[in-house]
Order: C-alpha cells, then structure tokens, then sequence
C-alpha cells in the first residue's frame, strides 16, 4: 500500500508560518443568488466557475446522437485546429488534462530518467510531477517580484550537461520574459516546454503563449478560461512532435499495424465530448479573455488606492490574462492574508492562497532540503486571489472590494 509522504511543519523551522491554514469554511447557502436581489451577504461568490452558453450543449447533443462520445470524432481534430490557431501554433495535441499534457510533451522530446528539467519552485505541484513521472528531475529556481513568474536570470546558472529542457510557467497568466529563457535554450542546446496552463491567449511582445517554445501545453480544467470540464493541449509549430505526441496518447498504434508499438505509450486521449465543449468555448475565446481583462482592470481601480495591498502586475511587453485575479498584502495592510481570507468566506467570498512552493511540499522536500528561494516563499506567504471567473460582473466586484474595505476597518 501506498504510503503518504508526512511531514511535519517543525521541520520547516522559521519557514513553516508561511504555510496557508486551513481552507476557510464559507458562511452561507452554496447557492448563487441573482446580485440583481442585492442580498449579496445570502450568497456564494466562488473563486472560479465556468462561463457556458454557447454551443456546448448543440455539439454535445450532436455527439450524443451519433454516437460519437469516445476518443474519435468531428469535435477532436475541430478543437485542435482552432484552439491551436487562436494560440498562433500550427498543430493542436488534445489530450486528458493538463497534467496529462506536459508528461506528453516530455515524453515525446525523449525526457527521462538522468535528465534535468529547469521549472520554477513557484507553480502548481502538476509542474514538477510531470518531469518526475518522466524519471528525470526538476531543476528548482527562484521566482522574481516584477511579474512573479521565474527569474529568467537565475535560469544559467542552474544548466549542468544533465540539463534537457527548459519549462517556464506563465504564472495567473502572465507570460514569461521569455527572450532570455530562449536564449538560453539556444546556447545549450535545450528544449523549452511552456507550462501555459493559466494562460490562454496571454501574449509576449505580441506573440501568443503556446507558440513561443518547442511546445506549449495548456490545461482545460473548469476553473481555466476554456474549459473542457477535464482536459488538455498541447501546442506546436513543429509537426513531428505533433504526430509523435498524438500517436504517444493513443497507445502508440502503428499505423501499419494497429496492435503493434514501437513506443511505450499512453491512454492519454480526450473524448469527443470534451472536445465538443472545447470547441464552443473556443467559439468565445476572445470575449473570454477580454472579460478576463476587463475584470482585472476593474478590480485595480477600485484597489489600488488602499493602503496595504499590492495589485498584480503587467509589463509593458506582456498581455496579461488574469486568470486568477491575484494580490499580496503588505504589512501595511494590517491583516494577514488567512486572516482576511476567514473573514471574507464569512461573507460568502471564495479566495484562495497562492501556490505553496515545490522546495517546500512534504513528496519533494527532502529532494531539495536547505534550498531557499526568498522571493516564491514571500509570495507564497502574502498571496491571495480573488473571485475571478470570465463571468463575474462589475456589481460582484465592487462587493467583493467593498468586503476587502470593511475587512481592514475592523481589524
């Protein structure tokens, strides 16, 4: 039997109060009421939910009258195609999740056991398990206060001759600076693989997250701004990772032989139902991503005046999307940030932390014990985010910040 990795925040000395408490419970009914009926404190504002509408339900039933609901089908290759071109890439790998689709994308580019792979500490835990599934190990480095992505500039200095790739993550959907990142790929010879799960349609100096690295992958889980329920992608502009990819998810067949492998494969394939979905949510994807937009830009209006609280960024060079609307509180602030966390759930308000980083999980830390990375930690310590779903509306918004008001009045 399996047994759970344990490990106890003694262990992390001075480190370990800046690990999040305990999910806050919300206060009221799980369900939604209209804003429009203004008992805004009878209701649930989550986090994140899914914006539907479109033709989901249209090409579901298609699927379903069909009998097209398995890996094959119309929807399939349609998704592919128009998400990857909505990305600026030439081909679409659909896949299970996001998970799913970074183990794919190092897997095709032959990343495995005694290999390296650069990833940022700060991410979601999927980053770093996706180059241990392969057998090789991530490679930690520090992330940077301007864009709160990896610092590019600590990269070099973590390449050895055992070093294959290169992930950067484009974190809450801000891209990566990512001349220096392939740059150093070029010198040494390296693959980069963008983790652009939270960034559908984030742009870096007009160029769209996916198609900036050798691959791209993206998750499609229902908190994402496209989303398949479950589900992933990966992206490309070179077309034999393209085909090794799609034959690798589907068992590896041959294509002379069908019960015939020449690789060891995956069940890693998307059903033609999600891929229905996927399909009338990229139908939206610009509106998608400009919600996203507008939202943000409403939400730093109303909180960039009050003391303590610190906006997210976006770079001259970069399009944010703002997957997740994400602030750090300052001292100044006068409330930690699981305090305020409690006291917003109290008014039916979902947050949740930022990511604890992968130095510090209890499955990876004897890997990387007595390494510091001062700058994923702070953020880890002083990060929050907000309701930010595409379909959240300016009155919610200005609730949400009115609560963050009252908060620090009563501390």
């Amino acid at each position: 039997m399996l047994q759970e990795t344990k490990l106890d925040l003694s262990e992390l000395g001075e480190l370990a109060e800046i690990i999040p408490s305990h999910e806050p419970e919300l206060k009221v009914s799980i369900s939604r009421i209209p804003v429009s009926e203004l008992d805004l404190g009878r209701k649930i504002i989550p986090v994140c939910e899914p914006m539907l509408g479109g033709n989901e339900t249209k090409y579901v039933m298609d699927c379903l009258e069909t009998n097209w609901i398995s890996s094959a089908g119309k929807y399939i290759p349609a998704f592919e195609e128009q998400f990857a071109r909505n990305c600026g890439a030439r081909y679409g790998v659909a896949c299970a999740n996001g998970t799913v689709a970074l183990h794919l994308a190092l897997a095709t580019l032959g990343i495995g056991p005694g290999d390296e792979v650069i990833i940022p500490t700060f991410t979601m835990i999927a980053t770093a398990n996706a180059v241990t599934y392969t057998g090789a190990k991530p490679v930690l480095v520090d992330s940077e206060m301007r864009t709160w992505n990896m610092n590019v500039d600590q990269i070099e200095t973590k390449v050895t001759e055992k070093t294959k790739a290169i992930m950067p993550m484009h974190t809450y959907g801000h891209p990566v600076d990512m001349d220096k990142v392939l740059e150093i790929a070029e010198k040494y010879d390296l693959y980069v693989v963008e983790d652009a799960a939270e960034s559908h349609g984030a742009e870096y100096k007009g160029q769209r997250t996916g198609s900036l690295g050798d691959a791209g992958c993206f998750s499609f889980y229902a908190n994402k701004i496209i989303t398949t329920g479950e589900g992933g992608m990966i992206t490309t502009n070179n077309e034999q990772i393209a085909r090794l990819a799609s034959n690798l998810r589907d068992h590896a067949f041959s294509e002379d032989r069908h019960f015939w492998h020449k690789y060891l494969g995956f069940n890693y394939r998307m059903t033609n139902l999600q891929a229905a979905v996927g399909l009338a949510q990229t139908e939206r994807f610009e509106e998608f991503v400009q919600r996203r937009r507008d939202n943000a830009y409403h939400y730093t209006s109303l909180l960039k005046d009050i003391p303590g609280i610190t906006t997210p960024p976006e770079e001259s060079w970069a399009k944010s999307v703002f997957w997740m609307y994400s602030i750090l509180l300052e001292d100044e602030f006068g409330l930690s940030r699981d305090r305020l966390r409690e006291k917003l759930a109290e008014k039916g308000i979902e947050t949740r932390t930022f990511f604890i980083p992968i130095h510090l999980q209890p499955i990876y830390f004897k890997t990387f014990k007595g390494e510091r990375y001062p700058v994923a930690e702070d953020l880890c310590k002083r990060g929050l985010y907000l309701p930010s779903a595409s379909s959240l509306t300016k009155e919610e918004i200005k609730y949400v910040v009115q609560q963050v008001v009252e908060c620090r009045a009563q501390r």
